[in-house]
């Protein structure tokens, strides 16, 4: 073999090995990302579950509900009211009712409706 062939031997031998190196740098910083992208997940709480507890508000009085909350609060959607028909649809919030519950007279986990 002359010179030349054993040049371009040396020269694909040394970009190959910058190649796989690159790939490895890429996987190791990819799992990097990756891993601490996971831990940031699963470390902290979620955003609405702590949004929807700090924003339940306690109301003295069907009065005071009913300023914010026209039909009442009811703790899910899929509840019935006991009490007959009402003129307004009830605003729908587990946490909101939980925190009110001492204001539903009925017990049909609807809070204050009208």
């Amino acid at each position: 073999m002359d010179k030349i062939q054993y040049r371009y031997y040396d020269i694909h031998v040394l970009v190959v090995t910058i190649m796989v190196k690159e790939v490895w740098i890429i996987r190791k910083l990819s799992l990097v990302l990756l891993s601490f992208g996971l831990f940031i997940a699963f470390s902290s709480p979620p955003l609405e579950v702590a949004d929807a507890a700090a924003k339940a508000k306690t109301y003295k009085n069907c009065t005071e509900l009913n300023k914010d909350y026209k039909g009442g609060v009811a703790r899910s959607a899929s509840v019935k009211n006991k009490g007959g028909k009402t003129k307004h649809k009830p605003f729908v919030s587990k946490e909101l009712y939980d925190a009110n519950k001492k204001s539903d007279r009925d017990k049909d986990l609807i809070a204050c409706e009208k």
